[in-house]
């Protein structure tokens, strides 16, 4: 059975280190002995370093994650974050191809997959985001959105064991709506047959999706409950312990 994995993708928040550290302290303390559920935080870059440390402080099992990397491993690309900086960090994951870097800073499928190579090749493991866009599902797009964003985003990938999908309907992000449990579970269901399909069965089996998209506490058994959701990547719930730790007990196999 497939270990349930809640990562909290803060975004561009907290804007201060007292901040981090409060929210940060909360969600290591709330679960200290909890090891039933895979959990992670996703600060701002600039505090992957301060939470390394509090992590190690308090021999937290919570792991760190970075919200986004660059293609290369160093050189003049002002501004970028390359995959040695993150793990030099103490990160464990990366999320690539969240819907606000594909429709806000543009990024191409092909761009995803270009970095998906080269966080997985430094030793990441790559939580890769998919999911439509409202006007798709009306228009009865999503298995080909699914599928291309699947298909294009793992290309030349070899083997799924350092890879993590986030199904992220992008009509759910951030807007207090979210997928029924129905629609969670069938865009999941159609993920994992299509990756059956490129990598087999097992790799499939084996495969963990979480569904992000307003998951909130009194969504999140419902939601996690589903028999192809694997998890949670939580946004806004996540910078308030008292709403992320209840989503993670949740996936409380």
């Amino acid at each position: 059975m497939r270990k349930k994995f809640v990562a909290g993708n803060w975004k561009m928040n907290p804007t201060s280190a007292h901040d981090v550290v409060r929210l940060a302290t909360e969600v290591i303390v709330g679960l200290k002995d909890e090891g039933r559920v895979t959990a992670a935080l996703c600060p701002p870059f600039p505090y992957l370093g301060l939470l390394d440390t509090l992590l190690k402080q308090h021999k937290s099992q919570v792991l760190l994650g970075g919200q986004n990397c660059y293609i290369e491993k160093d050189g003049a690309f002002t501004g970028e974050v390359s995959p040695a900086m993150l793990l030099d960090t103490g990160c464990k994951y990366v999320i690539l191809g969240h819907s606000e870097r594909r429709h806000k800073m543009g990024e191409s499928d092909a761009f995803i997959n270009q970095k998906v190579g080269a966080a997985l090749a430094a030793g990441l493991e790559v939580i890769l985001c998919i999911g439509e866009t409202l006007a798709e599902r009306e228009g009865n797009q999503t298995e080909a959105v699914l599928d291309r964003q699947v298909t294009q985003g793992l290309a030349d990938v070899k083997e799924l064991s350092k890879l993590v999908i986030a199904y992220e309907p992008v009509w759910a992000i951030g807007t207090g709506k979210n997928a029924t449990p129905q629609q969670a579970q069938d865009a999941h269901a159609f993920i994992r047959r299509r990756v059956g399909q490129l990598y087999g069965d097992p790799a499939a089996q084996a495969l963990i999706i979480q569904y992000g998209g307003s998951v909130k506490p009194d969504n999140a058994a419902t939601l996690l409950g589903q028999p192809d959701v694997d998890g949670a990547l939580v946004g806004g719930a996540a910078l308030k312990a008292d709403q992320f730790l209840p989503i993670v007990r949740a996936g409380i196999l």
